[in-house]
């Protein structure tokens, strides 16, 4: 009797029973744009096959030839021992369904900024004033690419004080063909934007110094730069603060994503009143700001 050919599929479920074997959890291994083993093992199997990742149903019980099997082995065996994340070993992520390339010069791209672009949240706030945008602490450009896509009549500045990030970034905006409306700007904060702008969103370094110190293997694997925000997280976004409403136009508004620090945010400035966004991850994460507030 012949045994039973190696599918896609099955080939996964191998994986993510190998993944999980190794103790990748979704809090230890995860979190790069996967949630589960199997979410994981289905990117690393369908990018080494070259399969469109978004159709596992369409070729779940394709074939997997010997050969096939053995270069997905070895591509998780490297996930597994180096700890890198995912995106890192296959140099592309996704957000929001648009590919982007990563390397190890940029966090990877996770913002849930890009949700609300995406369903709308931020429109209210926004009107035909609305021409200039800046997109600070742009990393691989994913949020520039994305609002330059959400706002097609809109300019864009995409500011970070990293030189290897902003080469990155110029890589994605080639790569959409926007670079006619998204202007690259190397800045330590806003010191280098001209403005004023009618939007900014941000997403900064904001991880606090405790958090830190506990991430996992992957994420230290990042950019510190990009994540760490100081004792409280709050470090560049009280130089924000701080500068920009000098920056702002006169209904300008300021979106801002603080992940889980928002007990350290309203210690950390307990006069202002923002409002908070719903997201996939609840409504603590990302904020909106106006220029009246901040004043």
């Amino acid at each position: 009797m012949n045994a039973p050919s190696l599918t896609v599929l099955t080939l996964i479920q191998t994986v993510s029973e190998r993944l999980d074997a190794a103790g990748l959890t979704p809090s230890d291994g995860f979190g790069h744009g996967t949630q589960t083993a199997f979410d994981e093992a289905a990117w690393l199997v369908m990018w080494r096959l070259g399969l469109p990742l978004d159709d596992l149903d369409g070729v779940a019980e394709r074939p997997v030839s010997a050969e096939e099997a053995s270069q997905v082995s070895a591509l998780v065996e490297e996930r597994i021992r180096t700890r890198q994340p995912a995106a890192y070993l296959t140099r592309e992520a996704w957000l929001q369904g648009v590919p982007f390339y990563v390397d190890e010069r940029v966090i990877i791209p996770r913002s849930f900024i890009a949700e609300l672009l995406a369903d709308g949240s931020i429109d209210p706030w926004l009107s035909e004033d609305t021409q200039r945008v800046l997109d600070l602490c742009t990393g691989n450009g994913s949020l520039a690419v994305l609002t330059a896509m959400t706002y097609p009549d809109v300019q864009v500045d995409a500011a970070d004080i990293s030189l290897d990030a902003l080469a990155v970034a110029r890589i994605n905006i080639d790569r959409h063909a926007l670079a006619d409306r998204i202007t690259l700007i190397e800045s330590d904060g806003l010191a280098a934007c001209p403005g004023p702008y009618d939007l900014i969103v941000c997403n900064p370094p904001y991880v606090n110094a405790a958090s830190m110190a506990a991430l996992p293997a992957e994420f230290r694997a990042e950019p510190a730069l990009a994540l760490a925000g100081g004792e409280d997280g709050m470090d560049f976004i009280r130089a924000l603060f701080h500068d920009a409403v000098q920056h702002m136009s006169e209904n300008a508004v300021l979106v801002l994503e603080i992940g889980n620090e928002r007990e350290n945010f309203e210690r950390a400035f307990p006069a202002l009143t923002p409002l908070w966004f719903e997201t996939s991850a609840g409504s603590d994460q990302v904020l909106l700001l106006t220029r009246q507030e901040l004043t």
